[in-house]
């Protein structure tokens, strides 16, 4: 029995060591309001990369418009400083009757005194198949007048929680008398 308690005790050392390297690694450091998470404890495993593609309608003229302008560039300017709201249909293809996948919903405004440059906050808010109440989220900087823009993908809800990426954009069509535009987006998402 004395040989047995001395090795008891160390097993019981060792056990006490491994659960509390385990906690450390599980819980993470307390720091009050936040603290690490294991990413598996989420169900968050290996990242995909997926490609969408689709086309962005921007229909300012007519009686149901998709773009609404809320702050009109002052008269010095040309353009700088306007602020235009969206709600604008993604569809498979470039015509209206393409079947729609989502909406583009979220603002664009003119950041540029120098060209025509547009800050772009949006949600793509897809309504077809698995990615169904799913949104990707674009912020960043859209100069117009470019053959291909890229702008950053900042995160998503849905089957995009924690994504990350880029959306490229190309003008496919654009009406100068109407101001209407189609532009060709492909984006590229790592999600889990």
């Amino acid at each position: 029995m004395a040989k047995i308690l001395p090795i008891l005790a160390s097993l019981s050392t060792i056990f006490f060591l491994i659960l509390s390297l385990y906690t450390v690694l599980v819980i993470g450091e307390g720091h009050g309001f936040g603290r690490s998470l294991d990413r598996k404890l989420l169900g968050y495993k290996k990242e995909k990369l997926s490609h969408f593609q689709f086309y962005w309608h921007d229909i300012v003229s007519g009686k149901n418009p998709s773009s609404v302008p809320v702050i009109r560039a002052p008269k010095n300017t040309s353009t700088f400083g306007f602020l235009t709201m969206i709600d604008n249909p993604l569809t498979l293809g470039p015509k209206m009757s393409s079947k729609l996948v989502g909406k583009a919903q979220g603002f664009y405004a003119s950041a540029s005194q120098e060209e025509v440059s547009l800050l772009m906050v949006m949600n793509f808010a897809f309504i077809e198949g698995k990615y169904n109440g799913s949104t990707i989220t674009v912020l960043g900087r859209n100069p117009v007048f470019h053959s291909v823009r890229e702008m950053p993908v900042i995160g998503g809800s849905g089957l995009f929680r924690f994504s990350r990426g880029y959306a490229q954009a190309k003008t496919h069509t654009f009406d100068p008398k109407t101001g209407d535009a189609i532009v060709e987006y492909n984006v590229y998402v790592l999600h889990y």
